[in-house]
């Protein structure tokens, strides 16, 4: 018997092996690899206050605060992430989440407006992300039943609302760069960025003359702090609220880390200090059940620390009739007295 053969034609199996082998060559030629990519590389500063003139040294009068902690334990920590929103000179916008350290990313080609933040945060609110200009942070509104308003504060406002109380925010750095233009390259380009700290931490120092054996619990509010910050300049609104918190109880008194974007409407170069009220409230509740409210006018303090610092009142007194009157029933172990409640607002 005779066998068969079946002829293939040699141009049915030319094209893919010619195929493969020009795919090797196209990606190992350079012309063919260009792309429009960037190595984003990021840093921080590590601050959590800025000093001014006429304010103390911190630093190096740290020491005499007796605090129980150095002044480097302060210093906020790298966050897990950050987001980068690319706006281009023709109307696209381009957001990529990254790792804290950076990456290498893509942009549209051209000129372009770099807005870096970090994206961990939990109350932080951002608004008007669409323009870098308008783009800012907020954070959440907070109430809380036994706080009726600091009589040493006297807010300027035009809504007749009083206080505006809301949560303390988170840790935030941001930076921006103004101009950048992207190229075809075949290989990145390289971008070196600082990210900077964005809210500041004041450290609240309640010092009592008399009665603070009674003291059970402690939490505080901080009046006339600004609302929110604009993410490319780091200038802060005009808006004033109030931020509520919670105290710790030290063997010296009681002691509160409160983070802020700092004073309304700074930095600004025709800005005067002059013009703004600030208070402090401390509530106490005492081991008999009982809550007694002290407020403080702090304004002297707060123009000479308009990013972070350490905030001082003294004088504190609780009565024998006050801490020995009424029940003995209270539970010390109540965390945060009540529930609060947290809204999102827009300033």
């Amino acid at each position: 018997m005779k066998k068969k053969f079946v002829a293939i034609p040699l141009l049915t199996i030319l094209p893919s092996i010619s195929s493969c082998v020009h795919k090797d060559i196209c990606f190992d030629h350079p012309e063919h690899a260009s792309r429009y990519a960037t190595d984003v590389s990021i840093s921080y500063d590590l601050q959590w206050e800025e000093p001014y003139e006429n304010r103390t040294d911190w630093i190096s009068s740290w020491s005499g605060l007796g605090l129980g902690f150095g002044y480097d334990a302060l210093r906020p920590t790298v966050p897990e992430g950050v987001r980068m929103k690319a706006y281009n000179a023709d109307g696209a916008n381009i957001e990529t989440n990254m790792p804290s350290t950076g990456q290498e990313t893509y942009l549209t080609p051209g000129e372009n407006s770099l807005l870096f933040y970090n994206n961990d945060t939990q109350y932080i609110v951002f608004n008007d992300m669409g323009s870098y200009y308008e783009a800012s942070a907020t954070t959440r509104s907070r109430s809380r039943s036994t706080y009726t308003g600091n009589p040493c504060y006297m807010p300027s406002r035009d809504d007749g609302k009083g206080e505006t109380t809301v949560a303390t925010p988170d840790v935030l750095f941001g930076h921006f760069t103004d101009s950048y233009f992207q190229d075809r390259v075949t290989t990145p380009q390289s971008l070196y960025i600082t990210m900077k700290p964005l809210v500041f931490t004041y450290v609240i120092r309640y010092l009592f003359d008399k009665g603070y054996d009674y003291v059970a619990l402690a939490r505080g509010a901080m009046a006339g702090m600004a609302g929110s910050v604009y993410l490319h300049n780091g200038r802060t609104s005009d808006k004033a609220v109030t931020l509520l918190y919670d105290c710790t109880l030290e063997t010296w008194g009681v002691m509160a880390e409160v983070r802020s974007f700092g004073i309304p409407d700074f930095p600004n170069p025709s800005y005067s200090r002059g013009d703004s009220d600030f208070g402090l409230t401390l509530e106490v509740m005492l081991k008999n059940g009982k809550i007694v409210n002290f407020n403080f006018n702090i304004t002297d303090q707060m123009l000479k620390q308009p990013h972070g610092g350490v905030i001082t009142v003294d004088g504190i007194k609780i009565s024998d009739s006050d801490g020995s009157s009424g029940g003995s029933g209270f539970d010390v172990s109540v965390d945060g007295w009540g529930e609060f409640e947290d809204v999102t607002i827009d300033f």
